[in-house]
């Protein structure tokens, strides 16, 4: 059963009932989740082509990645105007889920010493970020391809309009929350 159909036959009830919602629309869901990688590094090292990058970006994701470049100069970082420092994507309804069914009971128990994700990284609008450290150890990724192992930040938005019930939704889909 793929993390979408068990969120709607009995995560979603099982929220309802806990939460004590009294009207489905104030069900917590998750809206989309984003994925950032950072190359600033990559390109001051001096490789001008990143496209290795976005392609195994978009070979994680299902789908290309944006470049996001710099707004303004700032010379202490060696930084100039529209260089660009990161690469970007979103993922929405079928795509979200997919990933992120394969992140928790793929990707994250891969991981040597595992030591479980921080319950408390919740920004202030409720979404929950964490950052993965190698983007390597994503299976779609090939070993011989990766010069050097990025983070990938990876952002959950929900719907929800607090902390607990946000915990309460990511706990229901098996999040690997510290104890």
């Amino acid at each position: 059963m793929s993390l979408k159909e068990k969120y709607k036959k009995e995560i979603s009830p099982k929220l309802k009932k806990d939460l004590e919602c009294k009207n489905s629309m104030t069900i917590p869901k998750i809206e989309k989740v984003v994925l950032n990688m950072w190359i600033g590094t990559y390109i001051r090292s001096g490789n001008k082509d990143f496209s290795s990058l976005t392609n195994h970006l978009a070979l994680i994701a299902w789908q290309a990645p944006i470049v996001k470049k710099a707004r303004k100069s700032i010379s202490n970082f060696k930084l100039r105007a529209w260089m660009p420092v990161g690469l970007m994507v979103t993922l929405r309804w079928d795509r979200m889920y997919d990933f992120l069914d394969k992140l928790i009971h793929i990707v994250l128990p891969r991981v040597r010493d595992f030591r479980w994700i921080n319950k408390k990284s919740f920004d202030k609008n409720w979404n929950y970020n964490f950052w993965i450290k190698e983007h390597s150890i994503f299976l779609e990724v090939p070993h011989d391809d990766v010069i050097q192992n990025h983070w990938i930040q990876i952002t959950v938005k929900t719907n929800t309009s607090d902390v607990e019930k946000s915990r309460a939704l990511l706990k229901e889909m098996w999040f690997p929350f510290s104890k």
